[in-house]
């Protein structure tokens, strides 16, 4: 993976009003720290940042470029970014430093390739997970895992066990999980029950012609029940 500049600079923690004054200006308040570093206020380019995090690469590896010698070439990934609920503008970005001569564990996208045989018989294509742990160098971290569905049936599914990653790369896992299936076709739903009794009533219901000819056959039996009384 490309390693991407990010210029920052160190600052003083203040109140609420000098943040979102540093925010005019096109910054944004982070704080860098990791393994043998304490927290450092810093702030970084608010571009620089935007670029760095994407869905499919949220801890790409990041170079510090800053004035300040004990910040200026160190190497972090994005640990956290805090954005505004409704316009989604980052507010804070917490920053790992990293050494590059030292394994970390990441969280990288799969990436599904191929149409699936089950999908041509009708099937759907259905991932179970999106991304995936890992254990690499982080000069090595990959932007994400291919995972060729191409042979999947249906109800087939392809288990984390069974990728190929590269020499460098370990998966992280507790248990072989699957990450992707494909299921059968959607069978169409039963009628409710309302339809089902107002699809019953019109069977039931008589045909134009013979609910016309009931009120003239009942007509004609009262009428010949009339007669005798009029003869007596």
């Amino acid at each position: 993976m490309e390693t991407l500049d990010l210029n920052c600079e160190k600052r003083e923690l203040g109140t609420k009003g000098k943040v979102r004054a540093l925010r005019r200006t096109g910054m944004v308040p982070a704080v860098v720290y990791g393994r043998t570093r304490s927290a450092t206020p810093i702030a970084v380019a608010g571009l620089s940042l935007k670029a760095s995090v994407t869905t499919d690469a949220s801890q790409r590896l990041l170079r510090l470029k800053a004035s300040e010698p004990d910040l200026n070439g160190r190497h972090v990934i994005i640990k956290d970014v805090q954005r505004a609920p409704l316009t989604g503008a980052l507010l804070h970005a917490d920053l790992y430093e990293v050494d590059l001569t030292r394994k970390i564990q990441v969280t990288v996208p799969l990436r599904f390739q191929g149409k699936p045989k089950g999908v041509a018989d009708g099937g759907i294509l259905q991932p179970l997970v999106r991304t995936i742990d890992v254990e690499c160098l982080p000069t090595d971290i990959p932007e994400g895992i291919d995972v060729d569905v191409t042979e999947l049936g249906i109800h087939d599914a392809i288990h984390i066990s069974s990728l190929r990653f590269g020499a460098n790369i370990t998966p992280v896992f507790d248990s072989d999980i699957a990450l992707v299936t494909v299921l059968p076709p959607t069978v169409e739903a039963a009628p409710a029950p309302a339809e089902a009794a107002v699809e019953e009533g019109a069977a039931a219901a008589p045909a134009e012609g013979e609910a016309a000819a009931a009120p003239a056959a009942e007509g004609k039996g009262e009428a010949k029940k009339a007669e005798p009384a009029a003869k007596k």
